[in-house]
């Protein structure tokens, strides 16, 4: 057989630019080096942005960068991830301002109602979760939108277990957004507000303030009594007020057609002052003794 002869190429050697190219990686691995060990990038703040109802100590805590952490060495994403676990944070961006800053920008979960179960109150999002507990005080509220939103007291044997962290059953969310909407001027009542309560005799009850009449709206099913009654219960309360709001004390609204009211109770008139008894002092005057000689 032929033998095809081999070819032998010459080597390209060490040229100049290889050893330049050498030369850049390994400034560059030495610049790297010195950054993520120098001092001067060591996280010295931390900025949290995007916070109402979240304290900024619960996001720092979620953090949890050590102390004098080199900025490079961070690892953004991962952070980012850990502050999810705050019920009230649905999302969040870490990024790295040089030389020494750590940027937080959270992004909240939106309150559309405060539950209020005893003495507790908590802030619900459009999915039922309860996000986040408020004070005791309104007064000392976060901020002022806490004031403004619906508040829902709910008074069922079962909403006692409730907590941060826990979920409003769908239909029970929806009628509760629904009813706790209303203003006094969407019933035709020239009351000052509207309270809502769910109670486990008569399911969603509507309250003025000052005390005036109470309407029972009842309980809400998936099927057979569903939200969409509310509406039509809305117009039928309307239409129940009109003209005889001050004689009303209380109306029950069977389904969105039905519905009947009873009367205030006519306060009973006080009974007639009797005549005194007690005797009248006497105003004859008293014989004066006459002096003895």
């Amino acid at each position: 057989m032929r033998r095809t002869p081999r070819i032998r190429r010459a080597s390209a050697g060490f040229t100049p630019v290889r050893a330049g190219a050498l030369l850049v990686v390994v400034v560059a691995a030495a610049a790297i080096y010195g950054l993520a060990s120098s001092d001067a990038f060591s996280v010295r703040r931390t900025t949290v942005t995007g916070t109402t109802w979240t304290p900024e100590a619960a996001v720092l805590g979620a953090l949890a960068i050590p102390e004098g952490q080199n900025v490079f060495t961070l690892r953004t994403g991962e952070l980012g991830q850990r502050l999810t676990g705050i019920p009230s944070i649905a999302g969040a961006s870490v990024t790295v301002a040089l030389p020494d800053e750590v940027l937080v920008d959270v992004e909240e979960r939106d309150a559309l109602v405060v539950w209020k179960v005893g003495d507790r109150r908590y802030l619900v999002d459009g999915d039922g979760l309860l996000f986040a507990e408020l004070g005791p005080d309104p007064a000392q509220d976060p901020v002022e939108a806490a004031g403004d939103l619906p508040l829902i007291d709910d008074a069922r044997q079962a909403s006692m277990v409730l907590g941060v962290g826990s979920h409003l059953d769908p239909v029970t969310l929806d009628a509760a957004l629904r009813l706790g909407s209303l203003t006094p001027s969407d019933v035709g009542s020239a009351a000052r507000s509207l309270t809502l309560r769910v109670d486990d005799g008569n399911g969603f009850t509507m309250r003025t303030t000052p005390a005036s009449w109470g309407a029972v709206f009842g309980f809400y099913t998936p099927t057979l009594r569903t939200t969409e009654l509310i509406p039509g219960q809305v117009r039928l309360l309307r239409s129940l007020l009109a003209g005889r709001e001050a004689d009303v004390g209380r109306i029950i609204l069977a389904d969105d057609h039905s519905g009947t009211y009873v009367p205030k109770a006519t306060p009973k008139p006080s009974p007639t002052p009797k005549p005194s008894t007690t005797p009248k002092p006497s105003t004859t005057p008293k014989p004066t003794k006459s002096p003895k000689p």
